[in-house]
């Protein structure tokens, strides 16, 4: 970020917009911002409650149990279209389909078919995340040279060893692309299973603190969730480039 030709250090632009949360909340414009210092302290309040413990460890659950899984599913079938065109002719027009859809129009029906519990939160974070898997997976696959395959062919390898040699590893760039997004979609999918399922987690804490006008305690978890979002995309982003020289070597 750059100021009248000044480079500012990384992460200056957070600061400003911090500067005026916090200007803003202290002339007192909106009860719905409160200041950003009295967020943080009611952060450090809530923070080592068992209310606040036991809600992050169940969001935690949810979410690492639902990515986990769009990620299994994700990937061998990105991979399988990417490499079959009969498959791909028959899923990608579904997966299109569910990537543009609004999920939440689903929550009703995965409560009557799994119940109000984990399992049915967990369904929803995984159709938040493995849409966007698939197709980056797809597209990496569709990216690989040709003669990466019919040299392993010509070699022997086994279906399953392409598979995992060549297919996996040439694509491995915009497999982690897609899981960076699918992740920033599953924490929507969690948090939306956690307040429309069952109100357990985060859910809860954002039901109970917007319910009752509590508007510090709501940021506070908010600004937990916006963190912990961005840890991990930017965890995966590092990834990315440190696997960047596969999406060379594939040509």
């Amino acid at each position: 970020m750059k100021i009248f030709g000044y480079q500012l250090p990384n992460m200056s632009s957070l600061i400003l917009w911090g500067l005026l949360w916090e200007f803003v909340g202290q002339i007192e414009l909106t009860f719905f911002l409160p200041p950003l210092s009295a967020i943080f302290a009611t952060l450090w309040e809530i923070g080592g409650t068992p209310a606040f413990l036991k809600a992050l460890r169940e969001t935690a659950q949810a979410f690492a149990i639902g990515t986990t899984s769009a990620i299994v599913i994700g990937v061998p079938v990105g991979i399988l279209m990417g490499k079959n065109r009969l498959i791909d002719e028959l899923l990608l027009p579904w997966v299109n389909i569910f990537l543009s859809a609004p999920l939440t129009a689903l929550v009703p029906v995965l409560m009557v078919l799994f119940g109000f519990g984990l399992k049915a939160i967990v369904i929803t974070t995984a159709l938040f995340a493995v849409w966007i898997i698939v197709l980056n997976t797809r597209a990496g696959v569709m990216q690989i040279n040709r003669s990466l395959i019919e040299m392993a062919r010509s070699f022997g390898a086994s279906p399953f060893d392409a598979f995992t040699k060549i297919y996996f590893w040439a694509a491995l760039p915009e497999i982690l692309g897609g899981v960076r997004i699918g992740f920033i979609r599953g924490v929507k999918g969690v948090i939306i299973g956690q307040l429309l399922i069952s109100i357990v987690g985060f859910g809860a804490l954002f039901e109970l603190y917007a319910s009752n006008f509590l508007m510090k305690h709501f940021w506070a978890v908010l600004l937990v969730l916006f963190a912990l979002s961005f840890l991990i995309a930017e965890f995966l982003a590092w990834l990315e480039r440190k696997v960047e020289y596969y999406a060379a070597s594939r040509n």
